[in-house]
């Protein structure tokens, strides 16, 4: 991967797919995940399909910078808590500065406009680009993501804790049987992840010397952003909002909550979709991302 630093000091990390002429797509990655997480399924057939795809390393995650500020358990517990008493919360950062990020990207390799597709968390950040840099986003693909609004994106709490668990210790077997347990709380029923696929992402989260605490500041930002919903009637991008219908993490109300506050969007319902995106699920939603896309020119 390549890295560069932002203005704020920020390192981030980030690699580039496909043909420099062809359209763009950034890839936003979800908490706690390092880009190599995206499926080389997706991004491969994105880029067969015409499109430069960038993925890179939110803060907190992979190669990228990793913030000096401990936290527990019990802070991000509280400010859950807080959350659904629509208290407001401080974070070591905000959704904002790591969209700001993901601008930086941009930037970095001379970009003026993308198509910015998220998931999960990445897909919050996707829509603060959206709304706050209405100039450098051809069109928005939210997919299994949320408002912000506590009212709809409170899952299980099986899945909760499962994606605010810890390995047992920072070894190569330790990290994928931790990843597995987090994909078997919160992924679609009767798929998973290819073993291969596990392998890689726990490989590149050890050498990066993982600490779960990265995933709570991220968590943090996304509650210190609050409520997004107001916002979200702001953007102008035509929007593609995709979302599992048996997701436990952030349910399917989450994802419609979504696709009927942006103005000009569609919505996508994929059956048997938890809130992760298997073999089967990919050719599903791959076809719709480029018809999306190639509608909406750079």
């Amino acid at each position: 991967m390549h890295t560069f630093k932002t203005i704020d000091n920020i390192r981030i990390a980030y690699d580039v797919y496909g043909d420099d002429s062809a359209p763009v797509i950034l890839l936003i990655m979800g908490l706690g995940m390092p880009s190599c997480a995206w499926p080389r399924r997706l991004i491969e057939q994105l880029v067969r399909q015409g499109f430069r795809v960038v993925v890179f390393d939110n803060r907190d995650s992979g190669s990228s910078t990793k913030i000096d500020r401990p936290i527990g358990f019990f802070t991000v517990f509280g400010a859950i808590v807080k959350t659904l008493l629509k208290r407001s919360i401080n974070g070591c950062y905000s959704l904002e500065d790591m969209a700001a990020d993901s601008i930086a990207v941009l930037d970095k390799l001379n970009i003026k406009r993308a198509h910015i597709l998220g998931i999960s968390m990445g897909a919050m950040i996707a829509q603060v680009v959206a709304y706050l840099y209405p100039q450098r986003v051809a069109s928005l693909i939210s997919v299994m993501s949320a408002s912000g609004n506590p009212r709809t994106g409170l899952g299980k709490l099986g899945a909760i804790r499962g994606l605010l668990s810890k390995p047992s210790d920072n070894s190569a077997h330790a990290m994928q049987a931790y990843l597995r347990k987090i994909f078997k709380a919160i992924g679609s029923p009767g798929q998973s992840y290819s073993d291969e696929q596990i392998k890689e992402v726990a490989e590149e989260m050890v050498k990066n010397g993982f600490d779960v605490t990265w995933s709570y500041r991220q968590l943090l930002a996304i509650l210190a952003s609050g409520d997004r919903s107001k916002n979200l009637r702001r953007i102008m991008a035509p929007a593609l909002v995709i979302h599992g219908q048996e997701d436990p993490l952030l349910p399917l109300a989450a994802g419609e909550e979504v696709a009927r506050l942006i103005p000009n969007s569609r919505m996508m319902v994929v059956k048997a979709m938890g809130h992760d995106l298997p073999d089967a699920m990919i050719d599903q939603i791959v076809p719709a991302i480029a018809k999306h896309c190639h509608r909406y020119k750079n």
